[in-house]
């Protein structure tokens, strides 16, 4: 038995080992799931730091700086991938907890250390096969297919989160629920996570002996590749042992082409999260007979009538190593415009997740609808489609009263007189780019 620490608040080095899941069992487990810290926002800090050497490195060793569009992208989902858990418990823990309170079958002992490591193993074993079924099962790869959409590899893509995939995940964890207490299963399910962040990278390039056990960048690089080699593959979280067991492991080989097999060229964060939805909806009502459009929904994304679950490998499109991501020019003051403004939207988000016991339930939902809006006025400029003034005009507008009227404060005065200063001038300067819009567009018409 371990001596029950009670840690909920987190050194430096307990902050940077958690990012590498090497905490003791004695530090990190906890009698009730209420005392269990909420580590992936306590990750926060860890996850800028790690974004900003990984972008200084990129840039001055490989001459690679950062894609804002992209970038910005996959931090959007991101953010919209955590909003459901401001109104409500995440759906993993909460159907986990209701598995345990009525149907659980023994009860083992939350402060051993062999429950801490078979919960390890387990959740990371659980991991894989929601994984693996999430490339498999059409429905499930409607949601996880968020994560793949980014043309790009680096940290910033480990936060390209779906906001769906979360209520197919739980369903792959529920068997531990009949004997592994919540709280030991809360900690394990968010350093699974964790660990997972920083295998985005191509600044790693081999891990030696800990490739046969670990899943690493090099592992994981294969994984978002869409070479036809790469497809399928490296299921694992943490470990990558189930794939060697389970016959889906392949190592990295020639030049990885990163991204979706038929790449989506927005950078919308709701056709990002939602494109394939719509996909599956269109093929389910075109595609006759009852069984096909069942199996639209529960085989592989690649199936179609007369082919096998999964689809036809050679029917995936051919990858040379000379394809180049979607990039339409973007002039820098736009870009430098919405990184400053996702940046002064991040001030309202986690100001949201600290105070949402205080808050009250009509501004965690204005302060939802202020970032959803936020994050698809900056996708529309960062598209520059013809409609981006109007909105970044209303957005601005909207911001302005929402924070007149209490909805939108922060516990930082001087992030609050910022936002009073620049809001203002921006909605005069996006309000008159509208106006000329408006009005040459109606010229054209004389």
């Amino acid at each position: 038995m371990v001596k029950y620490t009670g840690q909920t608040d987190l050194s430096v080095s307990q902050g940077i080992r958690m990012m590498f899941y090497v905490l003791h069992p004695n530090e990190t487990s906890f009698k009730t799931i209420e005392e269990v810290p909420d580590y992936v926002d306590k990750a926060t800090l860890y996850f800028i730091i790690m974004l900003i050497l990984e972008m200084i490195i990129s840039w001055i060793w490989k001459g690679r700086p950062l894609r804002i569009n992209d970038g910005l992208t996959s931090l959007s989902a991101g953010v919209m991938s955590r909003l459901p858990d401001v109104v409500s418990r995440g759906i993993e823990i909460t159907s986990y907890i209701y598995i345990w309170n009525n149907y659980r079958l023994a009860e083992l002992p939350w402060e051993s250390p062999w429950t801490w490591w078979l919960t390890f193993f387990g959740v990371d074993f659980g991991y894989y096969w929601f994984h693996r079924m999430a490339h498999e099962v059409n429905i499930i790869w409607a949601g996880h297919q968020t994560h793949h959409s980014s043309e790009d590899y680096n940290l910033t893509t480990a936060l390209r989160q779906s906001f769906l995939q979360k209520y197919f995940s739980w369903i792959f964890y529920w068997p531990m629920a009949f004997f592994i207490p919540p709280s030991v299963f809360a900690v394990h399910l968010q350093f699974n996570l964790l660990y997972q962040f920083w295998i985005h990278t191509e600044l790693i390039n081999s891990l030696g002996p800990l490739e046969f056990i670990l899943n690493t960048p090099s592992h994981h690089r294969v994984h978002h590749g869409r070479n036809p080699y790469c497809i399928d593959s490296n299921y694992g979280g943490t470990l990558i042992i189930w794939d060697r067991m389970f016959g889906t492991f392949v190592p990295e080989k020639e030049k990885v082409v990163y991204g979706l097999t038929h790449p989506i060229n927005t950078f919308e964060p709701f056709k990002v999260q939602l494109q394939h939805c719509i996909y599956i909806w269109n093929t389910f009502w075109d595609t006759p007979g009852f069984y096909n459009k069942l199996s639209v929904i529960f085989k592989g994304p690649g199936w179609g009538p007369g082919k096998p679950r999964l689809g036809l490998a050679e029917e995936l499109p051919k990858v040379t190593g000379d394809e180049k991501p979607y990039n339409p020019g973007l002039p820098r003051y736009i870009q430098f415009y919405a990184c400053i403004h996702f940046i002064l939207m991040l001030g309202i988000y986690n100001h949201m997740f600290q105070a949402k016991l205080t808050l009250s339930q009509t501004t965690l939902l204005l302060r939802i609808e202020s970032i959803l809006l936020t994050l698809t006025s900056l996708g529309f400029l960062l598209e520059q489609r013809p409609m981006a003034a109007i909105l970044e005009t209303l957005r601005c507008t909207a911001f302005i009263l929402l924070q007149q009227y209490g909805y939108l404060t922060t516990d930082i005065p001087s992030l609050s007189v910022v936002y009073q200063i620049i809001f203002p001038v921006c909605a005069a300067a996006w309000g008159l780019k509208a106006l000329r819009q408006v009005m040459n567009g109606a010229k054209k018409y004389d």
